[in-house]
């Protein structure tokens, strides 16, 4: 019995998101014949509108507050009741002013990180992707760093030109003091609030735009590198597995979003490469498999089962196995139509979350901590953390309440970085960090951004550990790679927000620590001064199922110097199958190439 069109085979409608099969300009065009005009404007203002009347807000309401109790204080002597109205004042003041100050600062960082920054890395990259047009395919890596050195500083001021103009339009509406009255037009206080959050914004901006700019074009640019071939200098050596984008899809004959039917379907690849570490395994054993993110292709339920039934096959490799979540975990709102947004206060993305966070558990619950902000110390295990959650997160996956998802609001961030500690004082450990934007927009889910929160956690946790080397694990890039420009909307729509940053703050450990990541799907590595970088290439994207992929087995190891050193990798191959035959069946049918095992230095 023949069909037709073979299902199997799959149609146009497992391309409906596919960048691969269609354009960006016919994405944006579905994107605006069907997006949700009323939830989008619920969601800006929500996100922008009332965090910025509460950072405008916040001066004039101190002013008010401040002038209130200046007259009640010189009426002290002549109202008996005047002592104790000045009493509750500075109480209120005392406690409730603590708790605006910090509403006012969360406002102005989710304004910083919605709007601030990716301002900032559009104009750079826009910058940088027009110099380095210029430049020819596989010139002078030298030459490449003075251009974005030099485009980050034109950046910067590009910014503080813009900014600096925006404010003096602004200043003359802003007013920074009030009065009680003031408090009975409501209306009028929002509006003054607004441009007093425009100035704010756009003076920080201006002197944001100018630091960013000159500490970007001062910091080491990234240039490729090539590990030491010989690693029997190496005091210790570890052997890492990297991988990365697995994209596990939950049916059998399921295409991903990203390449629809020019990628390959189904997860028998992926059990390729699970049979392959385990042979590896078996020949020369591993010490550490890191997936840094975008373990499922749309954060499903199904494919989080999938994956953990796959995992459960071997059991040597779970053991060894430590995951992060990518954007295709968290942030896709429909595989189907990247016009759905989510708002901000929906559970659904609560929902992946918690689907993330218990597949986590299974996988290395045991064997991870979290950081204990309380104790500014490396605290309990993942498991031991969420054990007193664990109720209200099985009520909530049932129910998908809204009240609940707001009671477990906090749960994820306080969940990063965990960290896999180093088994003696002069181990190996790894720090897995959370790099996910914080959107709700399936045509903006790929955006990253890491926290302070937990760049602080990490450094801290360097210095408990001084003799420690460390991976420092996160799933988007953290550098634009030194190679010939790609088009614009990738750079900035895939971006790591604020990946200048953290790679300025990490270089100050880079004798100590190796960066791994995924995201782009490219196989690089790299350096930005003392600072190693490893982009791991997906072994289950960009390719039909005809076509071959590969990972790396990593080789890490402690040099003469002390410093953690990387050595040449192993490239594991998976060969391509013919159509029509898996490539489990090809295995068994000894195609060469596909016997588990075979790995190409």
């Amino acid at each position: 019995m023949k069909p037709i069109v073979d299902p199997r085979d799959g149609d146009a409608e497992d391309d409906a998101s596919s960048t691969k099969r269609r354009t960006l300009m016919s994405l944006a065009g579905t994107l605006l014949s069907e997006i949700s005009l009323p939830k989008l404007l619920a969601a800006w203002i929500v996100l922008i509108v009332i965090p910025a009347i509460m950072l405008g807000a916040g001066p004039l309401l101190t002013s008010i507050w401040i002038g209130t109790v200046s007259s009640k204080a010189a009426a002290i002597f002549s109202e008996l009741f005047a002592p104790v109205v000045l009493l509750l004042l500075l109480l209120i003041g005392w406690f409730g002013g603590r708790s605006l100050w910090r509403f006012v600062e969360t406002n102005f960082w989710s304004l910083n990180a919605l709007a601030v920054q990716p301002g900032y890395a559009l104009i750079r990259e826009a910058v940088r992707q027009v110099a380095e047009g210029f430049l020819t395919e596989g010139g002078d890596q030298h030459a490449r760093g003075l251009v974005r050195a030099g485009s980050a500083a034109v950046a910067g001021l590009l910014i503080f030109t813009f900014s600096a103009w925006i404010f003096a339009l602004v200043w003359p509406h802003t007013r920074w003091t009030g009065t009680v009255g003031d408090l009975s037009t409501p209306m009028r206080l929002v509006g003054v609030a607004l441009w007093n959050s425009v100035a704010i914004v756009t003076a920080y901006l201006a002197a944001a735009g100018l630091s960013w700019g000159v500490a970007d074009t001062i910091m080491a640019q990234p240039e490729d590198f090539t590990p030491l071939p010989d690693s029997s200098s190496a005091q210790r050596l570890w052997r890492v597995a990297h991988l990365s984008d697995i994209h596990t899809v939950g049916e059998k004959y399921g295409f991903r979003i990203e390449g629809g039917r020019s990628g390959p379907r189904g997860n028998d690849r992926l059990r390729q490469v699970f049979e392959k570490l385990d042979a590896a395994h078996a020949q020369h054993p591993l010490d550490l498999i890191v997936i840094s993110g975008d373990v499922t292709d749309a954060g499903r339920a199904t494919e989080w089962a999938e994956f953990l039934d796959l995992m459960k096959q071997y059991p040597r490799l779970a053991e060894l196995t430590v995951i992060l979540p990518g954007n295709h975990d968290l942030n896709v709102v429909d595989r189907a139509n990247p016009a759905r947004l989510d708002l901000p206060f929906s559970p659904n993305k609560r929902l992946r979350e918690v689907r993330a966070l218990s597949s986590t558990v299974a996988v290395q619950g045991r064997r991870v901590r979290v950081f204990d902000d309380g104790a500014n110390r490396l605290g309990t295990t993942l498991q031991e953390w969420l054990a007193p959650f664990a109720e209200r997160i099985v009520s909530f996956a049932d129910t998908g309440a809204l009240r609940q998802s707001w009671n477990l609001a906090d749960v994820w961030p306080q969940s990063f970085p965990m960290v896999l500690p180093p088994p003696t004082p002069e181990g190996l450990g790894v720090i897995l960090l959370d790099s996910n934007a914080e959107t709700h927009f399936s045509f903006t889910n790929a955006l990253g951004l890491v926290t302070t929160e937990q760049m602080r956690a990490t450094e801290k946790i360097f210095a408990d550990f001084p003799k420690a080397s460390w991976i420092v694990a996160l799933h988007h890039h953290v550098v634009e790679y030194p190679k010939a420009s790609k088009a614009l909307s990738e750079r900035i729509g895939t971006a790591l927000i604020n990946g200048s940053w953290f790679v300025r703050r990490m270089q100050r450990y880079g004798t100590k620590i190796v960066v791994m990541h995924g995201h782009r799907h490219i196989d690089w590595i790299g350096r930005c001064g003392e600072l190693t970088i490893v982009s791991a290439p997906s072994p289950v994207m960009d390719v039909t199922d005809d076509k071959d992929t590969y990972f790396y087995i990593h080789n890490l190891g402690i040099g003469p110097d002390e410093r953690l050193m990387l050595f040449a990798p192993e490239r594991v191959v998976l060969s391509g199958v013919p159509k029509g035959r898996s490539a489990i069946a090809a295995h068994k049918a000894h195609i060469p190439g596909a016997a588990a095992g075979v790995l190409h230095p």
